[in-house]
């Protein structure tokens, strides 16, 4: 979004910048093909950014603005005396992109939702709920949990996951739900941002091969402060008191969950292996784990043969449930993105941006932007520019484009999904009146990190 507002800033009176995109790709930014693109693209992500009020799917707008998108591409592209065999090979660099982070993803969450199907997440949540822990004790231990399980599950499960103990416990305490719900939107985003895993836009820059797999740990402690932060303040307005009784009993696991959890980790181990010993794109070693889990799913199918077949372990009804929305919104997004920086948006951007601005102004400036815009085509557009930045100005951008959807309960999956389920008790401006403590935690953190890692 940011390189929208950008090009439109060029075209209303920065000649000098578009001009600086001649010779660089089409270098058409300036051209009404090119402005036709952009609006286009605005257009759909308005349409993505209403998604909660008007229900219209936000993989849908995205693909058909990418395909009008490449439209134009093409026929800007047979003017500039682009052949049709250059074009197939920038359209296939893009497949070839989609292809691996999205063959990655399907994994993960297959996996999730194996563990999902196998009641891992419905145990930890009543044990939880079963231990009787009074508000206070709750929301740390709920805040903490949510922040290591994000770094290996994506932040939108993770919050469902932990804001469902946060409701069931203090449904009697609308205060409570308040904080604890704020608190997960934070800690999930933070604890998303120090492993590869726990987002898809650190997904994006590891694949990249921006950071190595360990690299991305020097983010921990930045992360934690961004964590730890708004949580000490929250902390004293939480109530001192006791929950009511609960008398729910443990969920019991089914056969094999502690089998598939350790699948997963063996899974994430393949894929970390082989890329750092054998150079292998990452999803190689996930679709190996896939191929493991797949057969023992075909072992556990036969141990339930005395179940109901729809009852029955089955691999490809994990992935049928996979959040297939995001991998097609995740399509349109990366071809989006890749037209639009064909056509030359995206040159004009990084020169601005990291050229006149300055590396580390515009990456904490980014990350503001992801509390309003979701943070993959942010993270898509830095690295498409590819701007020369030292490695701790990657890991920068990657914790600022994680950690600042904190900011607002829209700026991520999973502030939007809390306050769908939380029936008006976590809302908009609920949130906003804790906004200043999650700055304090924005900013205190880069300057941890810049400490810690420059």
């Amino acid at each position: 979004m940011f390189r929208l507002i950008f090009a439109l800033l060029v075209l209303l009176g920065l000649p000098s910048i578009a001009a600086a995109s001649e010779g660089e790709v089409l270098g058409l930014v300036a051209t009404e093909r090119g402005v036709y693109c952009l609006l286009i693209f605005l257009i759909a992500y308005i349409l993505v950014m209403t998604e909660e009020f008007i229900e219209l799917k936000k993989s849908k707008p995205v693909i058909i603005a990418a395909v009008i998108i490449w439209a134009e591409v093409a026929y800007l592209a047979s003017t500039k005396g682009v052949s049709a065999e250059e074009l197939q090979q920038v359209i296939a660099g893009n497949v070839n992109e989609y292809g691996q982070l999205m063959l990655f993803l399907l994994v993960a969450m297959t996996y999730i939702n194996a563990m999902a199907d196998r009641n891992v997440f419905e145990r930890l949540r009543s044990w939880l709920i079963s231990r009787n822990f009074g508000y206070r004790k709750l929301f740390w231990i709920t805040g903490i949990i949510a922040f290591f399980l994000s770094a290996v599950a994506d932040n939108l499960t993770t919050a469902l996951l932990m804001g469902t103990v946060v409701l069931a416990v203090g449904k009697d305490n609308p205060r409570f739900i308040t904080l604890g719900l704020i608190n997960l939107v934070v800690a999930a985003n933070a604890g998303g941002a120090f492993s590869p895993f726990g987002d898809i836009t650190t997904l994006m820059v590891w694949q990249a091969e921006k950071a190595s797999f360990f690299e991305f740990f020097e983010l921990f402690i930045p992360s934690v402060v961004n964590f730890l932060v708004p949580a000490v303040a929250m902390h004293f307005a939480i109530p001192d008191e006791q929950p009511d009784q609960s008398e729910d009993g443990l969920v019991p696991l089914k056969i094999g969950a502690y089998t598939i959890c350790a699948l997963f980790a063996l899974t994430i181990a393949l894929a970390v292996g082989l890329k750092q010993f054998l150079n292998l794109p990452p999803f190689m070693g996930m679709m190996l784990g896939w191929g493991i889990l797949a057969i023992y799913g075909f072992w556990l199918k036969h141990q339930e043969h005395d179940l109901p077949r729809d009852k029955r372990f089955d691999i490809f009804e994990m992935v049928r449930d996979a959040e297939w929305d995001t991998l097609m919104f995740f399509f349109g997004v990366i071809f989006c993105v890749a037209g639009l920086a064909y056509i030359g948006y995206l040159k004009v951007t990084a020169e601005w941006l990291y050229g006149d601005v300055g590396a580390t102004l515009a990456n904490v400036l980014i990350g503001i932007l992801s509390a309003v815009v979701d943070n993959i085509p942010v993270m898509f557009a830095v690295i498409e520019m590819d701007p020369n930045m030292p490695l701790y100005q990657w890991l920068l951008v990657t914790l600022t484009t994680g950690v600042g959807g904190s900011m607002l309960s829209i700026g991520s999956a999973a502030g939007v999904a809390l306050m769908g389920v939380s029936k008006g008790k976590y809302t908009f401006f609920s949130h906003l009146r804790w906004t200043p403590a999650i700055v304090a935690g924005y900013f205190l953190s880069i300057l941890v990190h810049i400490w810690l890692n420059a």
